[in-house]
């Protein structure tokens, strides 16, 4: 195809209209970008947390101060009145006392016997991949399929808890494991550690095999006996492990409420009732939702400041240094 002929005309249109300059794209400054990005990603989770989480939060907070059945409006101002009620109760006083009660059977029991199987199970040993699943199996069960199952287990007369203690000549436990006062508390307790000890169990072996394996080989160079090596080496460096373990048991334990609910409803005459089971009885049974509110605000307050102290005193060390600026500036 030949080329277009230049005429006069058209090279004094090409020198009169000069060629415009591209525009410059205009930037955001560095620190500005970032800001715009960060709120861009971090919108959709900032509004799921608003709805989900801090608006029922304020408005159980609300609700809490008023004497109200659920229906109709709240227009019977009651002040801190439930809060004083919820303190001169002797139940609910016992619902505190139940939840310190799992809180130290946890701390001081279960997490020392997943730490212990751990350690089993860290070691060379044939069909340890099977002991892992079979100890973690149970804790991908929910709650209430949990629940049932020992139910059943626990079942007066016909149950296998009962042709157990027959066996072992426990005759004086048999029909009492949910039905007793004196016995339902170790029971439930009992139902917990099977259905938790595996994945403390998990996080503790994740943290041993990340412990370096030179580190155990020096000590032992160096005479250490293996009780030394896990008392001097094991236990320091499992550390941050073993902090978060007792935060998670410790929380779970103060808002524990499946289990509870369909094994005993807080019964036998409350023995067995948590902060959580008391604030679903008033909240969905007895339709005193001012005062349910008052115990999730109590509950709540708990669960919240312990996490604040808990993390500025115990995980202060572990958190140093987890948080970065963006791009290691």
């Amino acid at each position: 195809m030949p080329s277009p002929v230049s005429t006069p005309t058209a090279e004094r249109t090409r020198e009169a209209v000069p060629a415009r300059p591209p525009a410059p794209v205009r930037r955001l400054p560095r620190g500005g970008a970032d800001w715009v990005s960060l709120a861009w990603f971090l919108l959709p989770a900032l509004v799921l947390f608003c709805v989900f989480v801090l608006a029922p939060i304020a408005v159980a907070v609300y609700t809490g101060f008023f004497t109200w059945g659920g229906i109709g409006p709240m227009d019977d101002f009651a002040g801190f009145g439930n809060y004083t009620r919820l303190f001169g109760d002797e139940v609910f006083l016992g619902d505190l006392g139940r939840g310190l009660y799992l809180i130290v059977l946890s701390v001081t029991v279960q997490l020392p016997f997943a730490l212990l199987t751990a350690v089993l199970l860290n070691q060379r040993l044939r069909g340890r991949a099977v002991y892992r699943t079979l100890f973690f199996a149970p804790y991908i069960l929910s709650e209430v399929v949990t629940a049932v199952l020992f139910t059943m287990i626990f079942l007066p007369g016909a149950g296998m808890a009962d042709h157990l203690a027959g066996l072992l000549g426990l005759e004086g436990l048999r029909g009492r494991w949910l039905a007793d006062p004196s016995t339902v508390m170790p029971t439930l307790f009992t139902v917990m550690v099977w259905k938790y000890f595996g994945f403390h169990m998990m996080l503790f072996l994740a943290g041993l095999q990340g412990i370096p394996a030179e580190i155990l080989e020096a000590a032992s160079l160096d005479g250490a006996g293996a009780w030394q090596r896990f008392r001097h080496v094991t236990l320091p460096l499992l550390g941050p492990t073993i902090r978060i373990s007792v935060f998670l048991s410790i929380i779970g334990s103060i808002q524990l409420f499946d289990l509870v609910w369909v094994m005993t409803a807080g019964g036998p005459n409350h023995s067995s009732e948590t902060m959580a089971i008391a604030m679903f009885q008033f909240g969905f049974k007895r339709y005193q939702v001012g005062y349910a509110s008052a115990i999730s605000v109590v509950l709540f307050m708990i669960s919240l400041v312990f996490s604040l102290l808990y993390q500025r005193y115990v995980l202060r060390r572990d958190l140093s240094g987890a948080v970065t600026t963006g791009g290691g500036r």
